[in-house]
């Protein structure tokens, strides 16, 4: 006899009294990724996520398994930049989260779509010291628009959903789901997982705001009438795939344009009104600059003088309205780069103008730039054995532009050997240079590699990197061979962060004085090995000829490679931008 106390209660989340196959939290997060179009995942499996990557592979999610969390979160960020849909990391709980906040962290600086999801330990055993607890939504807090843990299964395709929107919404950047053991253990019913997956899909995004028309007119007719015009574009403008508007603002204006670093290609480097190679003089003497996604940040020099005029105006186009209002521009313009530049072209169409190469300030660019250009020319003609920096560069450039559309992506990193390639090497096409970025991170270049490989499978991925920039990462050349992937890494090799023992004879001193330099590596390091220990092709070079005959056969053979450069230690020296910072 049943007691009088007693109650029918409810089945908890993970019973099923229905004859249908019980769907559990791994299952429900793959399909819910999926219905978010999610195709591609980057990670390192372990406790607890092991079954949801590969429910997530069954589901036609291809996964990208690394060796370390940190190369897996680069990745991630990466793929966001270049296919606009955010990369996703997948880690363990613990200090596969820690490890993973490299990523978020880069997404954020950045403003790259990306989404960490990261098992977490059981939420009744949290504060008795679980296996890898951690409180992780504190931890990712800082570097994320969005952090949320699921509760309970039920709320798994709400969350995804909600995450995958936020990381692309208004100003990109990463955000957080938090799995703990027990939710992807438990189970719903298929028609549960219908039901919940439905509304999750269903739910509607808040689109970004978006300038009126009567400033869109303001800042026409600032260009119109300015003297020294110049356009400035960045990182957001690629994101937003604003290239054909871009380009067809500098030619029907005649503007001269200059892009950040990681800008280059969206109007190829080649073309005749490029301020690159005049820089100082660009944004020395301009009057009015428009700057289309692109921070005032360090890489601009805040927008302050002495590097920029005390009067210049500036016209800032930004998704963000909070970004705007922190820099304070002329005029600021409030968002996406594609749009509002569509919007300017159409406002310039009723009421043409265009400085022409004839105007003074067209053609004290282009005489600063050519002279400039050429005197890098020069440099770079001469075969310099043992290799300085500027030798292999050319060749590289040349070797690079040889393969024609579509171009390759170029990844660089490293302190001489980036500040270098930046100013050598060529981008003709969008999205197709990839480097430290906004944060200088260091470490990022296999990461990026194989990111760009996944995005871009068409296209020949090479890596220009120096050998501490390369070495952050370079047990990822094996996830190049497993996943046969079409990447060149070049590696500059002169022994050590900048290269040789560089200290002053005082400097050398101490109980560790036999030690070598803080700086300094193994001298003449066979990282051309390392790939062929895990069957990929490797290549020692140190003439023109063998870097030749290796670019040669490498691009050709579009496998994964690495090419070992072997540079005189002493050649080069820090940017001259970051001398003061070390």
């Amino acid at each position: 006899m049943a007691d009088s106390n007693s109650q029918t209660l409810a089945p908890p989340s993970n019973c099923s009294q229905s004859s249908e196959a019980p769907i559990d939290g791994n299952v429900l997060v793959a399909r819910s990724l999926a219905l978010a179009g999610i195709d591609r995942m980057f990670g390192v499996v372990g406790i607890p996520v092991t079954s949801l990557a590969t429910r997530s592979v069954a589901l036609g999610i291809r996964f990208l398994a690394f060796h370390n969390e940190q190369s897996a979160g680069y990745a991630a960020s990466a793929y966001g930049y270049l296919t606009g849909r955010p990369g996703i990391l997948l880690t363990v709980s613990g200090p596969g989260c820690v490890h993973g906040l490299a990523g978020l962290s880069n997404a954020a600086a950045n403003a790259w779509p990306m989404v960490m999801i990261s098992g977490s330990c059981d939420q009744k055993d949290f504060g008795k010291g679980d296996f890898q607890e951690l409180d992780q939504i504190g931890a990712v807090k800082p570097f994320s628009k969005l952090s949320v843990k699921a509760k309970d299964i039920t709320e798994i395709p709400h969350l995804v959903f909600e995450v995958v929107r936020c990381a692309v919404s208004g100003r990109p950047g990463g955000c957080y789901l938090d799995l703990p053991t027990d939710v992807l253990h438990q189970t719903v019913t298929e028609s549960e997982a219908a039901k919940i997956l439905a509304a999750a899909a269903s739910s509607e995004s808040v689109g970004p705001e978006t300038s009126e028309p009567v400033e869109i007119g303001k800042a026409v007719d600032l260009l119109r009438h300015a003297e020294r015009p110049l356009i400035v574009f960045g990182k957001g403008a690629a994101f937003s795939r604003a290239e054909n508007e871009l380009k067809k603002l500098i030619e029907k204006t005649g503007i001269p344009f200059l892009p950040t670093p990681m800008g280059k290609g969206l109007v190829s480097d080649t073309h005749e009104l490029a301020a690159t190679a005049a820089r100082s003089l660009a944004i020395g003497r301009c009057d009015v600059a428009l700057v289309v996604g692109a921070r005032l940040n360090w890489l601009l020099h805040f927008g302050e003088p002495p590097k920029w005029s005390k009067d210049v105006k500036f016209i800032l186009v930004d998704i963000s309205k909070e970004e705007i209002e922190l820099r304070k521009p002329h005029l600021g313009l409030v968002g996406d780069a594609k749009r509002i530049l569509g919007l300017m072209n159409e406002e310039i169409k009723d009421n043409p103008f265009c400085f022409g190469k004839s105007h003074q300030w067209v053609e004290a660019i282009s005489k600063k730039a050519k002279d400039n250009v050429g005197k890098m020319e020069i440099q770079l003609a001469k075969d310099v054995v043992p290799f300085n920096f500027f030798t292999p560069m050319r060749i590289i450039r040349d070797a690079i532009l040889a393969e024609g559309s579509p171009a390759p992506i170029l990844v660089s990193e490293g302190a001489n050997t980036m500040d270098v390639g930046r100013g050598v090497l060529v981008q003709t096409e969008p999205r197709t240079r990839l480097d430290a970025g906004t944060w200088g991170t260091m470490g990022v270049g296999l990461g990026y590699c194989i990111a760009a490989a996944v995005a871009s499978p068409d296209r020949l991925v090479v890596a220009v990197e120096g050998d501490s920039g390369f070495t952050f990462s370079a047990i990822e050349v094996e996830t190049l061979v497993r996943y046969q992937l079409a990447v060149v890494v070049i590696v500059f090799n002169n022994g050590g962060v900048y290269g040789g023992d560089r200290r002053n004879p005082e400097e050398i001193t101490g109980p560790y004085k036999e030690d070598p330099a803080p700086t300094s590596f193994v001298p003449g390091a066979a990282y051309h090995t390392l790939m062929e220990a895990f069957g990929g092709k490797g290549y020692l070079v140190g003439t023109p000829q063998e870097l030749k005959s290796a670019l040669t056969e490498s691009f050709s053979a579009r496998k994964p490679a690495v090419i070992n450069v072997t540079i005189d230690p002493y050649a080069g020296a820090e940017s001259g931008r970051m001398q003061h910072k070390n």
